[in-house]
């Protein structure tokens, strides 16, 4: 740095006015500090920069991984809700089949339980058809048509079957994209039949699940979809596999699914055995996973702060020691220890503060950036985490700069003056 005094001694006043004084003379000595040495100011102000971003970064994609994670499993069902009677293999004799779900426990349900918008019950089954030029087994699902709203079905092309195809008996279906890619090898028509259980039945549109379930749900890549009614006349049945129900608001889905349980436990054997389930646990379950792996993301973030504050440490020792004589001149025109360690504080929280403020532009910007460039792209970012990573940057800068400004002002003024 420089050897030559300071343009005025530097001492603390009394006082608030006193104090603004003296932090004015403090930043105005740490202006003409940092900026007589700008690469190394730059060089220290770096790893404050990086710390910083890699804060708001780390929070932004922890964010939007779990804003995408729980999107997901909402997508799977809005609100919902579904029972199913469980059958041990070793007890699947008449009596145990008996208690399977009935037709009459959907009419049950939807008479019973308030607060459902929408309840639907499912028949699966399966069956052969040349795609191809090849046999291949098609998932068969027989279903009302309020099931397209429990399940966030998309409609691609054409149109969902409805009440009126339920309540007649059509013989209509949709099918998912991947089978429609066979029925349809030209393009969508509306007036394409295929057989199912040897009868014809018209395609009347394409569909997919709202959210990719990779084959984990009761919809396969390939499947048609039919009204439950002639489902039901075909197979000579009217048992069902599962009802399903979506609850008006997520918060009445528990009492939803006790109301559920009661209503059908009431109509059967008390050593039936059914499962109520929905996706509040699973939802509370990605929740806390992905809470926890944000923390272990910010705490690794952290790290990059808590490097920079000990480079801060280093820079400012090593700037402490060239200053050794500057700092002997100040104490003998009258500046106090006080005053010395506030100087060298200040002049840390500087370069923190500087670092901080470039960090978050660079990691707040990237997401905005994004946002701009890709239409439709929805990169949330937090306030939190922007106030608290520029909060901890000044932290680290006091806590850091503590050792160097003590260490200068516990020098003796005599031997600071005749250090070489």
């Amino acid at each position: 740095m420089t050897d030559s005094p300071p343009p005025a001694p530097f001492t603390p006043h009394p006082g608030f006015r006193g104090w603004l004084r003296t932090l004015r003379i403090a930043l105005a000595f740490a202006y003409d500090a940092l900026r007589v040495n700008p690469i190394r100011t730059g060089l220290t102000a770096l790893g404050m920069v990086i710390g910083t971003g890699s804060v708001i970064l780390v929070s932004t994609i922890a964010l939007s991984s779990r804003e995408y994670v729980l999107g997901q499993i909402e997508g799977v069902g809005s609100n919902i809700l579904w029972v199913y009677h469980e059958v041990a293999p070793l007890l699947a004799s008449s009596s145990s089949m008996s208690d399977s779900l009935k037709l009459d426990d959907l009419y049950a349900v939807r008479e019973n339980i308030p607060n459902l918008k929408a309840v639907a019950a499912t028949v699966m089954g399966r069956d052969s058809m040349i795609l191809d030029q090849r046999k291949s087994e098609v998932t068969l699902i027989g279903t009302n048509p309020d099931f397209r709203i429990i399940r966030n079905l998309k409609v691609l092309e054409g149109r969902f079957f409805d009440e009126d195809d339920e309540r007649l008996r059509n013989r209509v279906c949709v099918v998912t994209e991947g089978l429609a890619a066979h029925i349809f090898p030209s393009g969508w028509t509306d007036d394409k039949k295929i057989k199912i259980y040897n009868v014809e039945f018209i395609v009347i549109g394409i569909f997919r699940e709202g959210a990719e379930t990779f084959g984990q749900s009761e919809i396969s890549n390939e499947t048609a979809m039919l009204p439950l009614s002639v489902m039901s006349f075909l197979l000579g049945s009217n048992t069902i596999d599962q009802i399903y129900a979506s609850a008006t608001r997520a918060s009445l889905v528990p009492a939803a699914s006790l109301a559920l349980a009661e209503v059908i436990r009431s109509r059967h054997r008390p050593s039936a055995v059914y499962r109520i389930q929905n996706l509040t646990q699973i939802l509370a379950a990605a929740g806390n996973i992905a809470t926890a792996l944000t923390m272990v993301l910010l705490l690794i973030s952290a790290i990059a702060l808590l490097i920079s504050g000990i480079g801060i440490m280093n820079i400012m020792l090593v700037t402490v020691t060239e200053r050794t004589r500057e700092i002997g001149l100040r104490m003998a025109l009258g500046a106090g220890r006080r005053a010395v360690r506030t100087q060298f504080l200040t002049e840390a929280l500087v370069i923190s503060i500087i670092g901080g403020l470039v960090g978050i532009v660079g990691g707040a910007g990237l997401p905005l950036l994004v946002r701009f460039l890709v239409e439709g792209v929805r990169i949330p970012i937090s306030g939190w985490s922007i106030l608290i990573a520029f909060g901890v940057s000044c932290l680290v800068g006091v806590i850091f700069g503590i050792i160097p400004a003590e260490r200068a002002s516990k020098l003796n003024p005599t031997e600071a003056l005749r250090y070489e």
